[in-house]
């Protein structure tokens, strides 16, 4: 069915008004996503590295892209207005989980990051990126009259979620935070005094990380312990070599079985055996087109909040999807990050929905409305009264 540009309906409005080359590489992210579920399913259901498991993470991926998709389409939908107010409540949603998460939720490998509901475990902390983009961005592009500078109040705003992330403790979360504030400021023209600042804490909470805390110390001597690779991502470049360019096919991934989290942090080196190099040159393109593209669309946006907000959120996607795939190669110590839109988990797939349907929401270019002049008002109606 052909959609035309004088159609007024709410689809077609929002059809010739979204960035449908970023929406289609979205989606295209989410069906590779769905497809390595089940490249990874049976190794992440298996008893053993002996015998296949079932196909139970695909079957559960597909639902959560279902609604991923819903979810998505959704957030593209919001008016700036209502994008402000949503981004507020999931921001204070997510640090109340953030909190909860400290007091009930469930440890795993020494973090508690996950709450478990049963059917699904969130992870509060992926929701705070997304929000929190949005928020800092009203904040840095309003005019505050009689009010602290708005970079201190975007401190504020971004201090509270970096202390509950170290204390949970989650290294990876909290760079990739401070890492999108940093450039935000960035890109609000802030003074190289508040740079050299937020990279002081930046390297002060990595410091820190590395000294008080066992894993990360452990996971940064086997990255630069002499060049040889940790277990994880030794087996990864196994992978990558065993599927070469073409890869070895679909299921017929043998290495797959032997690395922790295939499904999940090590979904591109199952990506690079089964299907090879094609494959993971076709994710990293689509991650490079829309983050293209969405910085595009946000530095042509009219005003200073869609600009920021467009790309505080592209930069979210950017970064992690650069970090998983640097681990995947060795070429960045090992984070526990996803792979947005492809690693299993309903958590991490709804979350990058989140994020992405508000880029899309804050991307559109809807028609400016102008107002005009008395003069040019009174010529407008002296011009129709002639014609009649």
């Amino acid at each position: 069915m052909m959609l035309s540009r004088d159609n007024r309906g709410r689809f077609a409005d929002w059809w010739w008004t979204v960035d449908r080359v970023a929406l289609f590489a979205m989606l295209g992210l989410v069906a590779i996503g769905m497809m390595l579920a089940f490249a990874a399913s049976p190794a992440a259901t298996a008893h053993n590295t002996m015998e296949a498991g079932n196909f139970r993470f695909a079957g559960k991926q597909i639902l959560f892209g279902m609604i991923a998709v819903v979810i998505m389409a959704g957030g593209s939908l919001l008016s700036p207005r209502n994008l402000k107010l949503t981004a507020t409540a999931v921001f204070a949603l997510a640090l109340a989980g953030s909190a909860l998460v400290l007091v009930t939720g469930a440890e795993v490998l020494g973090a508690k990051r996950w709450i478990d509901l049963g059917w699904i475990t969130i992870q509060p902390s992926e929701f705070l990126k997304p929000a929190f983009a949005v928020v800092c961005a009203s904040v840095l592009s309003s005019k505050l009259e009689g009010h602290p500078a708005k970079e201190l109040i975007s401190f504020i705003l971004v201090l509270i979620p970096l202390a509950l992330l170290i204390l949970e403790p989650d290294v990876g979360q909290t760079g990739l935070l401070l890492a999108v504030w940093g450039a935000m400021l960035f890109l609000n023209g802030v003074s190289l005094l508040w740079m050299a600042a937020i990279t002081g804490i930046g390297t002060a909470l990595g410091g820190m990380a590395f000294v008080l805390l066992p894993h990360v110390h452990h996971r940064m001597d086997q990255f630069m312990g002499g060049g040889k690779p940790g277990y994880q991502s030794a087996l990864a470049l196994r992978a990558f070599e065993h599927g070469g360019i073409a890869g070895v096919g679909p299921g017929a991934g043998t290495i797959k079985y032997h690395i922790p989290y295939a499904h999940s942090d090590f979904i591109f080196a199952v990506a690079g055996e089964e299907f090879g190099l094609v494959l993971c040159a076709v994710i990293a393109a689509l991650f490079c087109l829309l983050t293209v593209r969405l910085l595009l669309r946000a530095a042509a946006a009219r005003d200073k909040f869609s600009q920021l907000a467009g790309a505080g959120l592209a930069m979210i996607v950017a970064l992690q999807a650069f970090i998983n795939m640097g681990v995947a190669v060795n070429m960045l110590p090992a984070k526990g990050m996803t792979l947005p839109f492809i690693s299993y988990g309903g958590s991490s797939l709804f979350a990058v929905a989140v994020t992405m349907g508000f880029a899309l929401a804050v991307t559109r270019q809807r028609p400016a409305v102008t107002t005009l002049s008395r003069r040019e008002t009174d010529s407008l109606f002296g011009l129709r009264e002639a014609r009649t």
